[in-house]
């Protein structure tokens, strides 16, 4: 760095230079700066300051209602009690003592004597009567034996057979079949034992053929003039031709 030339006395002042200029143009603005500066932070002084706000917080407290007192009843004095009018009362009438009869005294029964009775001799005992023969047994009727006898198996009777009803459900479905049905002919004629000897195939044939039995009537069966038991077996045959 070259030392700077000094100025003599006598020698003419030089001009600023370029640099010197930019250095005073510099100075300003920083001056102006400050200035500026100073003049907000004056403004800023003056200015009124406002009060803080405090905050308050009021707590109310809510108090139930007072009581609201009774009205004072009024006492109500009883009326005076009325006067009870007395009662006349007639006096009880002892009833009188009747009385009582005086029992009458019961005869005393005489005093035995004191000699001894002789007691009377035993009488002997008769003499047993002979038993009586055994009776004859009775003859047995010969009605009773006929009716305690099995029944007869005939092939022909007396009777008035009545036709079964052929069931309506039963020619709908197409069932046929045989229902044979036994009974016995009772000595008056009547009908006893009536029961399924052999099936149809199907119930309500076979209930049918019963009930078409119990309808129908017979004659006693005789035989050598006496009437007999007699058992038959009648078939009942189920088509749908009939």
């Amino acid at each position: 760095m070259q030392a700077p030339h000094p100025v003599s006395a006598g020698a003419p002042l030089a001009l600023p230079t370029r640099t010197n200029y930019r250095v005073l143009s510099a100075t300003a603005v920083v001056a102006a700066i400050h200035v500026a500066l100073l003049a907000v932070i004056m403004t800023l002084r003056h200015d009124p300051v406002q009060p803080a706000l405090e905050s308050h917080v009021m707590t109310a407290e809510l108090l139930p209602p007072a009581p609201v007192a009774a009205p004072a009843l009024q006492s109500i004095a009883p009326p005076p009690p009325q006067p009870t009018p007395p009662v006349h009362t007639k006096p009880k009438v002892q009833p009188k003592p009747t009385p009582r009869p005086t029992p009458t005294p019961l005869p005393q029964a005489a005093a035995p004597s004191p000699t001894p009775v002789a007691a009377p001799a035993p009488t002997p005992p008769a003499p047993a009567a002979p038993a009586p023969p055994p009776a004859a047994a009775a003859p047995a009727i010969g009605k009773e034996t006929m009716e305690i006898a099995a029944p007869k198996n005939v092939a022909h009777l007396d009777c008035n057979i009545a036709k079964p009803d052929y069931p309506a459900l039963s020619r709908r479905r197409g069932e046929t079949g045989t229902a044979y049905v036994k009974f016995v002919v009772g000595l008056s004629g009547k009908l006893e034992n009536i029961e399924l000897k052999k099936t149809s195939g199907f119930s309500r044939l076979d209930d049918a053929a019963l009930a078409a039995v119990h309808a129908s009537t017979c004659k006693p069966y005789i035989e050598n003039g006496q009437p007999v038991r007699a058992a038959y077996t009648q078939p009942y045959n189920f088509n749908l031709d009939d």
